[in-house]
């Protein structure tokens, strides 16, 4: 007899323990409205792992029995939404800096925090691959989640990805599939091996990474409560280079989370 596919039911209590497990773990609000995104994602997981209920595999994760399955949980839950390109004006925004502030002989270092699948920082990595060629620059990325990390190291994405990298990068940083691999694209070996990813825990304080000229955290403090957005916002801008820029999502603000900085453009703010 199959396995049934469907969905295992969740209950209210359960869904307020990993309400609360995330919440812990990684900083991350799952409002009510995501009940359904919770036990879509898990239920899974539970048939894998032979278990009869949500509060049985919660027990199983908070045992700390096993941490590799505590680290396939925060992958399922947290959201991976990224494109090339996404939000142009803050690439633009990123071609007029480093065509201006660039020091010769400097190292320019951009870290891509959240990056999910990796269309982020490969995108940055276009724009000063194209401004500072073979100059000394790099690119931190870093997310909580392995399973995209693992995706992101790759570089091979389906073609329809590309639709937002402007042509000519299409054209020197993209090699197109052919054969088996047609219909994908890969990113450039060489522009690979400027992007180092790197599993971060936001939530936390930040590992020894060095400084930034500049800094994108967007789209991800939509997910977490005041008091973590400050607390991540503050460890981040210790890491920032006086003078050096912070970048958050259109949609995103950095009103009542720290001072002192100024905005420069929209959703663009400056260190001192």
């Amino acid at each position: 007899m199959e396995k049934s596919t469907e969905a295992v039911p969740i209950t209210d209590h359960e869904f307020l323990q990993f309400q609360k497990l995330i919440y812990q773990a990684a900083g991350i609000n799952l409002s009510p409205a995501k009940k359904a995104l919770v036990c879509g994602r898990l239920s899974s997981r539970l048939r894998q792992r032979a278990v009869n209920s949500y509060a049985e595999y919660y027990q199983l994760l908070v045992s700390g029995k096993d941490p590799a399955e505590m680290q396939i949980a925060i992958d399922f839950l947290t959201t991976n939404e990224t494109q090339f390109f996404r939000e142009p004006k803050h690439f633009d925004f990123l071609r007029q800096h480093i065509a201006t502030s660039v020091k010769p002989g400097c190292a320019y270092r951009v870290w891509s925090a959240a990056c999910s699948t990796g269309e982020e920082p490969y995108s940055i990595a276009m724009v000063l691959a194209d401004y500072l060629g073979d100059g000394p620059w790099e690119i931190m990325a870093s997310d909580i989640s392995t399973r995209v990390l693992d995706k992101a190291r790759t570089g091979h994405y389906a073609q329809a990805r590309a639709k937002n990298i402007p042509r000519q990068y299409l054209l020197s940083y993209c090699l197109k599939g052919i054969g088996r691999q047609e219909g994908t694209f890969i990113i450039d070996k060489v522009l690979r091996g400027r992007v180092q990813f790197m599993q971060i825990n936001l939530n936390e304080s930040p590992p020894r990474i060095g400084e930034f000229n500049v800094i994108f955290l967007r789209n991800v403090m939509i997910y977490f409560a005041m008091e973590t957005k400050q607390r991540v916002v503050r460890h981040m801008l210790a890491l920032l280079k006086p003078g050096g820029y912070f970048i958050v999502g259109h949609s995103e603000s950095l009103n009542g989370v720290v001072d002192g900085l100024t905005l420069v453009a929209p959703s663009v703010y400056k260190k001192p």
